[in-house]
């Protein structure tokens, strides 16, 4: 379930770079660039980087089972509704959407607190200690 998680952000940072080359073609062509557009551009930039940082994160702490289906599923939902709702509920007029940015939001507190939880009750003998020569796999 961890390969969900990098390739979302991996996914994410490239669409954000789009949108960048997007505004720089705005702002070059003499025309302001829309504060909607930035505070999605930012939020997806950010919050890809870390699904990534997730992505490694998740196995080294020990989530497994349904915490870790959920910490996956909702930080992936989280991580484009954010931006999405903000680009689809601005950008193209639909601000009733708007409102769906605290579901999202949400999303990715419930999963950072799963991942705290795990952190807190894991038995920290082998995790994240010296390097036992085995490379963990990805599911």
């Amino acid at each position: 379930m961890t390969k969900p998680l990098k390739a979302s952000g991996f996914l994410g940072l490239a669409t954000m770079m789009v949108v960048g080359l997007y505004q720089f073609t705005l702002l070059a062509g003499g025309n302001a660039v829309p504060g909607w557009m930035i505070g999605g551009h930012a939020h997806l930039g950010v919050i890809s980087i870390l699904a990534i940082v997730m992505g490694f994160a998740v196995p080294v702490i020990g989530v497994t089972g349904r915490l870790r289906t959920a910490v996956t599923g909702m930080f992936i939902a989280g991580q484009w509704g954010i931006p999405g709702v903000v680009w689809i509920g601005e950008g193209a007029g639909l601000p009733f959407l708007m409102p769906t940015a605290f579901l999202w939001g949400i999303c990715l507190i419930v999963s950072m607190l799963i991942m705290l939880y795990a952190t807190l009750t894991q038995d920290s003998s082998g995790i994240g200690g010296e390097a036992t020569g085995v490379t963990p796999a990805d599911d």
